[in-house]
């Protein structure tokens, strides 16, 4: 979401860092200067300089003063969900999540935590949104819940560390099945019929050569290019995107239903990308032929969310 007020159709999913929800504490060098001002203050009363103890005394307001701004930092700001696109299983998913500045204070080196990942540190302008991607690692297909976050800021001179209380957000990802590597599905029943496993209707239009694999008809071998030295080359044939395609369950009987999955989502990358319209037959769903973005990742999402006993 591009920086601004924030949209009203994410209100629902807004979480503010109020004075209660917020925690500071020093850091390792707030210790460390809070080591050095008692060593001074040790020094001015054994020395009894009246410099020494305008110094130590001066420094201290400091810090108490910058305690005070590194808490306001975080004050008020409010989080908000900002959509994560889908990705494919093994995948990173990025997480958007929309810092929101309500007040007329610009807020400086603000970072988000989630799952030990901390963004870099941004600003927020005064009255104005900003961005921040979120990684997180995808191991399964399905609906991938948003990991709690939190707000944290050592502004202005690292001394004190704010943070907010880690905070859910109403967020998810679809996460796809991770699919089959690339030639693994040969889709077939270009008339609509109930395909079998591994068959395939060739067309009269040579298409391209991929490697020989056991059980191909000797017919479509490229025997020039085995005359050349070139290996065993199959040739492939379609019918010039006359047909429709069928990705069905029942096309791969001898296979787990995640491998199903993953195979079916390899059947519609590739015949998206011939250019070639498709329906999908999943046990208990039907989707219609069609082609195009809109129609992908409708496919893909009834793969991503389909239950499995």
């Amino acid at each position: 979401m591009p920086a601004g007020v924030i949209d009203s159709g994410v209100h629902a999913g807004i979480r503010g860092a109020t004075r209660s929800t917020l925690y500071i504490l020093p850091t390792r060098y707030g210790l460390l200067f809070a080591l050095t001002l008692f060593v001074m203050l040790m020094a001015a009363i054994n020395y009894a300089n009246g410099l020494a103890y305008a110094l130590t005394f001066l420094l201290t307001a400091v810090a108490l003063v910058t305690m005070l701004h590194t808490h306001r930092n975080l004050q008020r700001l409010l989080l908000a969900p900002g959509g994560c696109a889908p990705v494919f299983a093994g995948e990173r998913a990025l997480f958007h999540v929309v810092l929101h500045n309500p007040t007329d204070i610009v807020r400086l080196g603000i970072e988000v935590n989630h799952l030990g990942f901390t963004a870099a540190a941004v600003d927020v302008p005064p009255n104005a949104s900003v961005t921040i991607a979120l990684p997180a690692a995808t191991h399964r297909r399905g609906r991938l819940i948003a990991p709690p976050v939190s707000m944290v800021t050592r502004f202005p001179l690292g001394l004190w560390r704010a943070w907010s209380r880690r905070t859910p957000l109403a967020h998810a990802c679809i996460v796809y099945p991770q699919p089959a590597p690339p030639g693994a599905v040969i889709v077939s029943a270009l008339d609509g019929t109930e395909p079998a496993a591994g068959d395939r209707q060739a067309g009269d239009d040579f298409h391209a050569l991929r490697e020989f694999r056991p059980g191909d008809a000797p017919r479509h071998v490229a025997w020039k290019a085995v005359a050349r030295g070139q290996g065993w080359l199959i040739k492939e044939f379609t019918d010039g995107g006359r047909g429709v395609l069928w990705l069905d369950w029942a096309m791969f009987p001898h296979h787990d239903p995640e491998t199903r999955l993953s195979l079916l989502c390899r059947g519609i990358l590739d015949a998206e990308r011939a250019g070639r319209p498709y329906g999908l037959r999943l046990p208990g769903i039907t989707r219609a032929p069609g082609l195009g973005g809109a129609h992908r990742e409708h496919c893909l999402q009834l793969l991503a969310l389909y239950p499995v006993e």
